[in-house]
């Protein structure tokens, strides 16, 4: 029942907002709210400024898209700054069809869901209101009743220039209904809808040869030509093409360049000169912002063709490549799989990062400076630290490749295979190397995967699982240290007074004896071997680290152990290789002791309460880990 209550109350308030009045009381609202007179570009805009911007780096992330696009803030940034926004301020390139143009299953047909799905939402918020002549099919904008000749002095009143002449229909309308009193013409709110056609419209080529342009620009009523005795007569024709119903709005125009020619040139008429050709009348005003989208290989079969140099100039094309950081992808995966009928099933933690990593490796083009490979690119671009490298360097290697994410394995190919994965395997929980084992076996059944590239990938599933094991012992040593951070932090606390006698050149207080003893070497040097630190730099290391704490003072924080990634890492690989042992025998013997046995129970539980395993994907790592250090 508490569906029906919120359906009732989305009516009322839908009811309330609806507005009916005279032209003349529709100017009184324009004086008060200019903005309701914005174009369709502006529109847009304003909806996806409205829902807030926040800054990362540089890099601009919009809030209308977050939860739903991940990994594309460069592209949308671009999009918004170089098409949206200058069109919204009525320059040239709103002239333009906007053509997204990227490989499948990118986010092209999202990108543009959202854009109409939020168009629906924001015609309902007061800065969103919509009005329109009442009764026409085209929801014509109000303001073409002005006569061009007054129009100037509209300007000088209202500061709102009005651009388009009123239709054929309306026209008359306003002759034989109104008796050209223009003040009378009855206005009201419209509300965008793609399910009702107002405002929003959807082309999707089909047969050329089947294919009407009047799916496009409406069509004549025949039954009515007996009543109103011609075909140039506005109430004899029908103004239902998607160009007459998406006027206000926008328009998707589905693989636009696999349409027949006759269909492109209205869109050159529409977008340059803002009107359009339709029967037997003038020319028919229209406001409204086409997108379009196509993938790569299409496009270039496009602009080879000589006969569509007059389209090129009239088209914005803007690359959406696929995302090219892990964990944007992982958020992907949980997307799709929330909104499958799967999401109950057990996925064991690092599955989809190490997913992600494969599909990431397989887009990404190979660097062309020698000192750093694929992996450590993937890292960079993550946001993740690389030792020797920072962002001047990321940026250069964005650089490298202007085509890069065009290509490489869809995050659809994977879901598939996560999906296979779930389907085969009996128990309701699953691993990465059950995915990374499902991929392999998928890629002799992908068409458009060569033998070359075949290879190439499986190469990637090998990097992928190179990383899954590094995780995966690592995972188990956390686990398998009793009161980890507390050993970490003890640990650390020993090494970093060590440190600081070191380079202070003091001696440190022996706590059972109170003698003074020289800084432990050996302990210092079982750390930093942890992480290759060599002999030649070691102090280096010890006074960046000490560096590192006197920056910490100095700001009024503490030094933890969370505080310097690289330490961190050497104190966790020094606790466990101190534990090697231990893991090994406990997880390899077929029949462990009691106190074994205990042991493992506890590493288990850990698992499942700390870091997410179940009882089944808890045992299934803890297995493999045995077995990875028993090679």
């Amino acid at each position: 029942m508490d569906i029906l209550r919120k359906i009732e109350k989305f009516r009322e308030d839908e009811q309330k907002l609806k507005w009916e009045g005279t032209f003349a009381e529709y100017l009184e609202i324009l004086k008060e709210k200019p903005l309701v007179a914005q174009s369709a570009h502006s529109r847009v805009y304003n909806m996806i400024k409205d829902a807030g911007i926040e800054e990362v780096n540089g890099v601009k992330r919009y809030n209308f898209f977050s939860g739903q696009l991940f990994g594309l803030e460069d592209s949308l940034q671009r999009l918004i700054e170089e098409y949206f926004h200058p069109a919204a301020k009525r320059l040239d390139v709103r002239k333009r069809i906007l053509l997204l143009m990227g490989p499948v299953s990118g986010g092209k047909s999202t990108l543009v869901s959202l854009l109409k799905r939020g168009l629906e939402s924001y015609s309902l918020k007061e800065q969103g209101a919509i009005y329109a002549i009442k009764g026409c099919p085209m929801h014509e904008d109000p303001l073409h009743l002005i006569p061009q000749y007054l129009r100037d002095d509209f300007y000088e009143e209202y500061g709102i220039r009005i651009e388009g002449n009123l239709s054929p229909l309306n026209l008359m309308r306003l002759e034989k209904e109104y008796g050209n009193r223009i003040e009378d013409v009855m206005v009201e709110r419209i509300f965008l809808s793609e399910d009702r056609r107002v405002g929003i419209g959807t082309f999707s080529p089909s047969d050329p040869k089947s294919q009407d342009i009047a799916d496009l620009t409406g069509s004549i009523d025949f039954s009515t030509i007996a009543e109103f005795g011609s075909e140039s007569d506005p109430r004899a024709y029908r103004f239902d093409g998607e160009l007459n119903k998406a006027n206000r709005g926008m328009m998707e125009f589905q693989e636009m360049l696999k349409c027949d020619e006759k269909f492109l040139w209205h869109l050159l008429s529409l977008t340059q000169e803002g009107n359009f050709k339709a029967g037997r009348f003038a020319l028919i005003s229209a406001d409204e912002l086409i997108v379009a989208h196509t993938n790569e290989t299409e496009y270039k079969s496009f602009i080879s063709n000589k006969k569509n140099e007059a389209l090129h100039s009239r088209i914005i094309v803007m690359p959406i490549p696929y995302n090219l950081k892990v964990s944007e992808e992982e958020k992907i995966y949980e997307k799709m799989i929330r909104e499958s009928d799967v999401s109950n099933v057990h996925i064991a933690p690092h599955t989809l990062k190490i997913a992600a990593m494969f599909s990431i490796l397989t887009r990404l083009k190979d660097p062309k400076k020698g000192d750093i490979d694929l992996v450590k690119k993937m890292r960079l671009y993550d946001g993740e630290n690389v030792e020797g490298f920072n962002s001047a360097d990321i940026r250069e290697l964005k650089k490298e490749h202007q085509d890069e994410g065009m290509s490489g394995i869809d995050p659809r190919y994977v879901i598939n295979r996560i999906s296979s994965t779930i389907i085969r395997k009996e128990n309701p929980s699953i691993n990465a190397l059950d995915v990374l084992m499902s991929l392999k076996d998928g890629l002799d059944q992908h068409p458009s995967i060569t033998n070359e590239l075949r290879e190439r990938y499986l190469n990637f599933i090998s990097l992928a699982r190179k990383e899954y094991d590094a995780i995966a012992k690592n995972e188990v040593q956390k686990a398998f240290v009793y009161s980890y951070e507390e050993s970490a932090k003890i640990l650390m606390d020993n090494y970093l007074d060590n440190v600081e006698a070191y380079c202070n050149k003091t001696r440190l207080r022996d706590p059972l004896t109170g003698e003074e003893i020289n800084p432990d070497e050996k302990l210092m040097r079982s750390i930093e071997e942890q992480i290759g630190i060599s002999e030649n730099a070691k102090k280096a290391f010890r006074e960046e680290i000490l560096i590192r704490i006197s920056a910490y003072a100095r700001k009024g924080k503490r030094f933890d152990y969370s505080s310097h990634d690289r330490l961190r890492e050497a104190i966790q690989k020094k606790l466990f290789a101190d534990l090697k042992d231990v893991v090994k025998i406990t997880t390899s013997t077929k029949t462990p002791d009691e106190r074994q046995l205990k042991k493992v129970n506890e590493v288990i539980a850990r698992l499942i309460e700390e870091h997410g395993y179940n009882s089944t994907s808890a045992n299934e790592l803890l297995r493999y880990v045995g077995s990875l250090l028993n090679r």
